[in-house]
């Protein structure tokens, strides 16, 4: 009893994952600049550091599922703090989208060659492909709501298959976006219409990776019995960040697809 907790905050341990996650960050850094400017060990250098960001991401996440499930030390003050840090993170990957969005959008209405999109450039029909990935994305955000509703009446069932669903047309989701990317009319290099493009759908495009990633976490940690109706942030952040996406690839249709083009 002497050694009782007497607060509700989370006192977290000494973790070696932050000191290894900076060095395997300025690895991966170095060694892709390294690589793409043909210097010797740039390679090396790339892949020593994304196996070290790889290794720390998984070895981090797991003490933090541990000390959520396992050890309790979630508490709801605790999980308050976890939800703003998801919001934080969630703007800053506003932030990072809108300056794709401010570079298009100056380009388009104050175009330097005098015509948007730029002479030479065919771009894609808005209602083809990109519409039928509109739709995908619209339908999985309705399945990962209907499978937060169904963890929240403790449905495993259902949170289930509302989870390997979403999973399902995230996958559908990439590979649309690569059968599309392989029959573009224009290149990466084609001129600024065609950076501002792959920059903005590109980056979109491994946000759906990770977020189907994240996902599949949620969808394994779910079929184990991890999450209850009272403690799931895991997967809450998961549909948060999935309904970002979502969010995203509307502005990317209506901007860049339909208005753009």
């Amino acid at each position: 009893m002497a050694h009782e907790q007497k607060h509700p905050y989370h006192l977290v341990e000494a973790s070696p994952w932050p000191f290894v996650g900076a060095g395997a960050g300025f690895l991966l850094a170095a060694g892709g600049a390294l690589y793409m400017h043909g210097k010797p060990f740039g390679g090396a250098m790339l892949i020593v550091g994304l196996g070290l960001m790889l290794m720390t991401m998984y070895f981090w996440w797991r003490d933090v599922i541990r000390e959520a499930h396992y050890q309790g030390h979630h508490t709801p003050v605790v999980q308050i703090g976890t939800r703003y840090g998801m919001l934080l993170f969630i703007t800053s990957e506003v932030m990072f989208f809108l300056a794709f969005f401010w570079a298009f959008f100056d380009m388009a209405l104050y175009p330097r060659t005098g015509v948007w999109p730029p002479e030479g450039i065919v771009p894609f029909d808005a209602f083809d492909l990109p519409l039928l990935n509109t739709l995908i994305l619209l339908l999985s955000g309705t399945t990962v709501t209907w499978a937060h509703a169904a963890l929240l009446e403790n449905d495993r069932k259902n949170l289930l298959l509302g989870l390997g669903i979403t999973i399902l047309l995230g996958i559908s989701f990439t590979a649309l976006q690569a059968i599309e990317y392989s029959h573009a009319a224009f290149g990466f290099t084609d001129g600024i219409y065609a950076s501002t493009f792959y920059m903005a759908t590109g980056f979109h495009g491994f946000h759906v990776i990770v977020g189907t990633i994240f996902l599949i976490v949620c969808w394994c940690r779910a079929y184990t019995g991890h999450f209850t109706p009272e403690q799931h942030f895991g997967f809450e952040a998961a549909a948060w960040y999935w309904h970002f996406v979502d969010v995203v690839w509307l502005f990317l249709f209506v901007c860049v697809y339909w208005w753009g083009a």
